[in-house]
C-alpha cells in the first residue's frame, strides 16, 4: 500500500507505508540520523550535505556527519561559510536543478539568517511555478543544555506557519531515521526539527534497512483513556513519565506523538480526544502562538462536543531562554508539571 501526500501548495510524493524493517539495532538518536544520511546518500548520488564543518574530522557541531565526506568525498559533502542565507539559496537552486540537498544548520536558532531564502522563495515556488524544491534543513534545536537564549530555541511555529513547507520533529530514534529518509526523499523543502536533549540521551531500536516513516502520520506512544497528552520531540518522554506516575495513581493517561507538525495528522488528535474527552497539549517551544495553539483551535472547531473538560496548554515561558539552570527548569515544561497539570485535568 502508499499513499500520495498532497496538500494545496505541496508536489506530490510518493511516500510507502513504515516497514518494521527485516531486523533492529539498538542505537543513539544521533547515529539513527546518522545513519539514515549515510544510506541515502549511498542509494542515491543526487543527496548531498552541506553546512558548517559538516566535513572533514570535525563532523557537524554534534558529529552527526563525521565520516561522510571520508566516504563520499568533498564533491557531497560541502563545508560552507558562515552565512545561512547565502548557503541556503545555494541549496534551493542545487535543488532546482535536480540534486537532494541535506543542510546543517548547526544551532536551529541560526536559522533566522536564512529566513528569507526558505519562506520567500523555497516555500513559494512550487506554488508559483511547480517548481519542486526537495531540500532538508537539519535544525538541531530545544534546549535543556545549559546553552542559553541563542543556542536553545525551537522556530517550529514559524514554520508551520508557512505554506510550502512540511515541518518535522522525530521524539525517537527509530523515528528520526525513517521521518529524516522520508523527508530526503519527499519533493517539497522540510524543516527537519532534532531534539538535541535526545542526542547521546536516548536509545532506542531502529530498524535495519530501507524504511520510510511517512510525513503527516502522528503515533499513539502509550495508549489510555482518561485523558490525552498531545506533543512532540522530546517532551513526548516527559510526558511518558508524567504518564507511568498517573498510571501509579489510577489515572491512564495517552500519549499523542505528533511527529509531523505539518501537514499535521488532524484525525489522529481528534480520534484522542472523542476516547478520552479531556486534552493537555505540550511543547518546549514558548506556550505563546506555538503549535499548541493551532493543535487547540483544531480540537475546538472539529471536537467540541466531545470535550468534558476546558482545553489545557503547558510549553515555554513567554521569555529568552535563561542560562542559569535553574531559570532553564523554570522556563521549560518537564514531567512533574505535565504531572500536576494533567492531574487537575483528570480531576475537572
Amino acid at each position: 500500500m502508499s499513499a500520495v501526500a498532497s496538500n494545496y501548495g505541496f508536489a506530490d510524493v510518493e511516500i510507502p507505508d513504515s516497514s518494521t524493517g527485516s531486523a533492529t539495532r539498538e542505537m543513539t538518536y544521533l547515529a539513527a540520523i546518522g545513519e539514515a544520511l549515510r544510506e541515502e546518500m549511498r542509494r542515491d548520488p543526487n543527496v548531498l550535505v552541506m553546512g558548517e564543518d559538516v566535513a572533514g574530522p570535525f563532523g557537524g557541531a554534534f558529529k552527526v556527519t563525521k565520516g561522510l565526506s571520508e566516504e563520499f568525498g568533498g564533491g557531497r559533502v560541502l563545508n560552507m561559510p558562515l552565512a545561512e542565507l547565502g548557503f541556503v539559496g545555494a541549496a534551493t537552486g542545487m535543488a532546482l536543478m535536480g540534486l537532494r540537498p541535506v543542510v546543517e544548520v548547526q544551532f536551529a536558532d541560526f536559522i533566522t539568517s536564512a529566513f528569507d531564502s526558505i519562506v520567500q522563495f523555497a516555500a513559494t515556488t512550487y506554488y508559483r511555478w511547480k517548481g519542486a524544491v526537495p531540500w532538508v534543513i537539519r535544525a538541531p534545536a530545544d534546549g535543556g543544555l545549559r546553552s542559553g537564549p541563542f543556542h536553545s530555541q525551537n522556530p517550529e511555529a514559524w514554520f508551520v506557519h508557512t505554506p510550502g513547507l512540511k515541518v518535522v520533529a522525530p521524539a525517537t530514534p527509530a523515528d528520526a531515521k525513517g521521518l529524516l529518509i522520508a523527508a530526503i526523499r519527499d519533493n517539497n523543502p522540510v524543516i527537519y526539527l532534532e531534539s538535541k536533549p535526545l542526542y547521546r540521551s536516548l536509545k532506542g531500536y531502529v530498524p535495519a534497512g530501507d524504511y520510510m516513516t511517512p510525513l503527516g502520520e502522528a503515533r499513539v506512544a502509550r495508549p489510555g483513556t482518561h485523558l490525552s497528552i498531545i506533543t512532540y520531540g522530546a517532551q513526548v518522554h516527559q510526558a511518558l513519565a508524567a504518564a507511568d506516575q498517573l498510571a501509579q495513581e489510577g489515572i491512564e493517561a495517552e500519549v499523542l506523538d505528533l511527529r509531523t507538525l505539518k501537514p499535521l495528522d488532524n484525525e489522529a488528535v481528534l480520534a484522542t480526544v472523542r476516547k478520552t474527552g479531556k486534552v493537555l497539549i505540550v511543547h518546549s517551544a514558548t506556550r505563546v502562538a506555538g503549535v499548541g495553539a493551532e493543535v487547540a483551535a483544531l480540537i475546538a472547531e472539529q471536537a467540541f462536543e466531545w470535550l468534558d473538560a476546558p482545553i489545557q496548554r503547558l510549553g515555554g515561558l513567554d521569555t529568552p531562554i535563561p542560562f542559569s539552570p535553574p531559570l532553564e527548569d523554570a522556563y521549560r515544561p518537564d514531567a512533574a508539571k505535565i504531572g500536576r497539570l494533567a492531574q487537575a485535568l483528570a480531576r475537572f
